[in-house]
């Protein structure tokens, strides 16, 4: 039996953050970079990194009028967990007032596993009970832990090994959410780069998830109180075959109905790379596609919102705040309609078009 360390009011209040998390029509904005990430992104068009930037960012992403419609829940870096609004409201009670549950990303680190080739595993569990309980006093209600896979056919990656000890981690990562009153959402992300088919990326997915879902319950891990983040399964980037965003959406239910547990709730998709055209057509062809699965599946997307926000920056003396409030509700109306099953987008939004050329070239 899972979930047997959690009083029954504990389960009680996890299920209920899940809940939230699940609601029909909403998604989740993820606003975790680090202050290197976003640093980055904010240097490419001419904004000076400092905490201050950072801060007014986020809080033109919480308070967007009309976001809140389109928005169950935020993930947040922890320096903006502690972070306050202009009029003195600390950033977590700001996001509740406005019906979104705040969430945050535990600091961790990618580092190579020995031995595998080039396979990574995240690490960041020491300490994580006391920072989860940090978290939770700060006002967060879940966490979210990534943990990248790459696939490399030639080179046997992911290995076996990689694999288990990723699934592992995020089951234990689970656990200590959990026993913290955090719900867990666990993202394994299975990158867009390489030369792989759909065909491969179903195989190794199903190999991914099937593992990450038998070590939570082996965790005994409490799965009615815990979110699944995935990436949406597509072939590489540079995979020379074409598939259509038909076929992308039947194949990620494919996998969803051999893995995915009925108890937990929702599946809320990363961008992980895609344009917000082609993010937004594949999670409405899933959609469309579910015939069966009693699931939530919506989004949980950062660069696929953020970045052309950014762009109207360009050339500009600041941050746009008018401009990008604006676009960006204009975007989550759009991944709304997609968690629907009701976004088409244009013609050959979502396709993956591949170039025989290359494959021939490289051969």
């Amino acid at each position: 039996m899972t979930g047997t360390f959690l009083s029954a009011s504990q389960k009680e209040a996890l299920e209920a953050t899940a809940a939230a998390l699940a609601t029909r029509g909403k998604g989740i904005t993820a606003c975790d970079e680090s202050a290197g990430t976003i640093g980055k992104r904010f240097e490419a068009v001419g904004i000076d990194n400092t905490e201050e930037n950072r801060r007014q960012y986020r809080q033109m992403l919480f308070t967007a009028p009309g976001s809140e419609d389109y928005l169950c829940g935020a993930i947040l870096d922890p320096e903006t967990l502690y972070q306050k609004s202009d009029d003195g409201t600390m950033f977590p009670q700001l996001l509740k007032n406005r019906g979104i549950v705040p969430g945050v990303k535990p600091h961790l680190k990618v580092y190579i596993l020995p031995g595998t080739g080039g396979d990574t595993v995240m690490q960041g569990l020491d300490s994580l009970a006391v920072r989860c309980k940090e978290y939770y006093n700060a006002g967060a209600r879940f966490a979210k832990w990534r943990s990248p896979i790459e696939i490399d056919v030639s080179a046997g990656r992911p290995t076996d090994l990689a694999i288990k000890a990723n699934m592992s981690d995020l089951a234990r990562y689970a656990l200590i959410c959990q026993s913290e009153g955090l719900v867990p959402i666990v993202e394994p992300d299975v990158v867009l780069t390489g030369t792989h088919t759909l065909e491969e990326a179903v195989a190794v997915n199903t190999k991914v998830l099937a593992g990450l879902f038998k070590s939570m319950i082996d965790h005994r891990v409490y799965m009615p109180g815990a979110t699944l983040k995935s990436n949406i399964i597509n072939p590489g980037k540079d995979c020379p075959i074409s598939y259509s965003v038909e076929d992308i959406g039947k194949a990620n239910v494919s996998v969803l109905e051999s893995t995915f547990p009925v108890a937990m709730k929702t599946a809320n998709y990363l961008s992980g790379g895609q344009s917000l055209e082609d993010a937004a057509a594949r999670l409405s062809a899933v959609n469309k596609a579910n015939k069966n699965g009693p699931w939530n599946l919506s989004f949980s997307w950062s660069a696929a919102f953020q970045l052309p926000l950014l762009e109207l920056c360009k050339g500009t003396d600041g941050l746009q705040f008018d401009a990008m409030s604006k676009l960006y509700v204009d975007e989550l109306k759009i991944a709304s309609a997609a968690s629907k099953g009701e976004w088409d987008g244009a013609p050959g939004d979502g396709d993956h078009k591949g170039d025989r050329r290359k494959r021939k070239l490289e051969e």
